[in-house]
């Protein structure tokens, strides 16, 4: 017996099999992924393409000293030496930004092999070059680290929220300035870092804190929020 037909000679329809909806699932995916890449690279063109000569060479040189997180690791240093507060968020801060490193290198690069821009092509100047990094391009390291950083800092020592968190997308950007990094990249930094300060400040309220006690003698929990501590 013949499967049913309609008018045009084919199967498909109420009485024929419906399409597969697994394969039909992956293309939509496809779709929409290649439909967000397009735009993550039109706006990596046109970040290049736009004339910032005043701001080159300070968004270069802001992206080179976030190398290795020096800039935060700087702070947590000052911050170190400004009371019990300021250090125990320093410490979060420094925890959040260890986490966030390995998150990035051990598991998202591994992850998403995503090759870096091409800058001579996207005609990126080369008054804002800084070296090109020979890891993956997914996720942007120095934006994890600096986001997990200003996100850990700012919830123990809330004072310090805002003028971290604007360093941190300063940093961000600076990478797609320098033409290192696609905006798309930066953002699922951005995002593992938060992830990474979340964990880090989990971690510490759970941890005892030196020096402090309950009153039935119990050693304090660790940092909550604004930095008191749990009695």
């Amino acid at each position: 017996m013949t499967e049913p037909t309609n008018a045009d000679g084919d199967t498909r329809g109420p009485l024929g099999p419906g399409p597969a909806p697994g394969p039909a699932r992956k293309r939509a995916v496809a779709a929409v992924l290649g439909d967000l890449r397009a735009v993550d690279g039109a706006l990596y063109a046109a970040v290049a393409a736009t004339s910032t000569p005043t701001l080159d060479r300070a968004l270069r040189r802001l992206s080179h000293a976030a190398d290795h997180s020096k800039v935060s690791l700087g702070i947590a240093a000052a911050l170190a030496l400004s009371g019990a507060r300021a250090r125990r968020a320093a410490l979060v801060g420094v925890g959040a930004v260890a986490v966030a490193s390995a998150a990035t290198n051990l598991l998202g690069k591994r992850l998403v092999h995503r090759a870096r821009p091409d800058r001579e092509a996207a005609r990126v100047t080369v008054d804002r070059y800084v070296p090109m990094p020979r890891s993956a391009s997914f996720p942007s390291g120095h934006t994890a680290a600096a986001v997990a950083f200003a996100t850990a800092v700012g919830v123990v020592l809330p004072e310090a929220a805002v003028p971290l968190g604007a360093l941190a997308s300063a940093v961000g950007y600076s990478r797609v300035h320098t033409g290192v990094h696609y905006p798309g990249d930066v953002a699922a930094g951005a995002v593992l870092g938060i992830a990474s300060a979340a964990a880090a400040l989990a971690a510490a309220a759970s941890a005892p804190v030196p020096g402090c006690t309950t009153g039935t003698g119990r050693p304090c929990a660790g940092v909550r929020r604004a930095g008191r501590r749990r009695t």
